[in-house]
């Protein structure tokens, strides 16, 4: 393969990764309205005159953000022409761009028209999306070179229903985290685990459940990532790609969940909260490889039971020799 696009595919990569931290640095600095109510222009100014530390990120936010979607079209068409032949090509290729545009599209009608909070907390949910197309295309194109060995991975039923079961199940953690902040509701609990002086009472508003809801989401999504990482250690250890892929996603959902607990213990420290937006990054980018693993296991799978049944109508052919007296 090209080492030019697999050069092109890392940087877009880390460029979708960027807008992910972007996006959640606008919203913990409060940002969203550096610019005022004009999009894609800033304060209706092609070159802003009032400059503000609020309109500097969101405007740095915009401009990663509009060049990162030149990247994505580029390397969706570049991959389409290059390893189209691949399945999964095709449909990441136009998932990552649709997905891209659309987060756009919302963050621009929450300039201009305002949305509320629960639909706010889908826009990181959705560059998420696009950020995991992406990586995945970028795996592709070293697949190709036979730098991952996983196509022909053989994965059992109940290791497939965790995996799919807990990549949906993430994203409901991801959207809770979102719904945390765009409600304001990060320090609303200021203990850990629990919310108030190691109290077991029960939430007593909406800003208390949602940011207990989300510690329980996420204290959930930590104990069955860690049951599929003692699964996978004591049963795929032929499996590097699995075996490998969970240990580091134990290690992922601790850090976060980690970063979550110093996020309130801190008070809000700028960089723990965007570690943390980075490590539940990284955690549904493994996961959503896991899923195209899935996908080709269950084809791999299909393909050997043939193969099978194709040698056992073959020997049941051959006719048997009787002996003659």
């Amino acid at each position: 393969m090209q080492r030019s696009l697999k050069w092109f595919a890392v940087l877009t990569t880390i460029g979708m990764l960027l807008i992910l931290l972007g996006g959640a640095l606008v919203t913990k600095t409060e940002s969203g309205m550096g610019c005022g109510k004009s999009w894609p222009l800033c304060n209706g100014e092609f070159v802003p005159s009032d400059i503000t530390p609020e309109l500097i990120i969101e405007l740095a936010h915009r401009l990663v953000s509009g060049s990162v979607g030149f990247m994505v079209l580029i390397l969706s068409i570049w991959t389409w022409r290059k390893i189209g032949h691949i399945r999964e090509t095709k449909f990441l290729s136009l998932t990552s761009f649709f997905f891209l545009v659309l987060q756009a599209l919302i963050g621009a009608a929450a300039v201009v028209w305002g949305q509320s909070d629960f639909v706010l907390a889908l826009h990181f949910g959705i560059s998420l999306i696009s950020f995991a197309s992406v990586l995945l295309l970028t795996l592709l194109i070293f697949e190709v070179d036979k730098k991952f060995q996983a196509e022909k991975l053989i994965i059992d039923k109940r290791m497939r229903k965790h995996i799919i079961g807990v990549s949906i199940y993430s994203y409901a953690v991801v959207y809770s985290g979102a719904l945390v902040r765009h409600v304001n509701a990060s320090l609303v609990c200021r203990d850990w685990p629990l919310c108030i002086n190691g109290s077991f009472a029960l939430p007593e508003n909406m800003y208390e459940w949602v940011q207990m809801g989300h510690r329980a989401a996420a204290g959930l999504i930590f104990i069955w990532i860690g049951y599929i990482t003692y699964l996978a250690i004591k049963h795929y250890k032929e499996q590097k790609v699995i075996y490998w892929g969970w240990i580091v996603s134990f290690i992922l959902v601790s850090l976060q969940v980690a970063a979550g607990a110093l996020v309130v213990l801190t008070r809000l420290n700028l960089y723990i909260a965007l570690a943390h937006a980075f490590f539940i990054s990284c955690l549904f980018g493994v996961l959503s490889y896991f899923i195209l693993l899935t996908s080709r296991s269950k084809k791999n799978e299909l393909a050997v039971s043939a193969v099978r049944e194709k040698e056992e109508n073959e020997e049941s052919a051959i006719p048997t020799i009787t002996s003659i007296p």
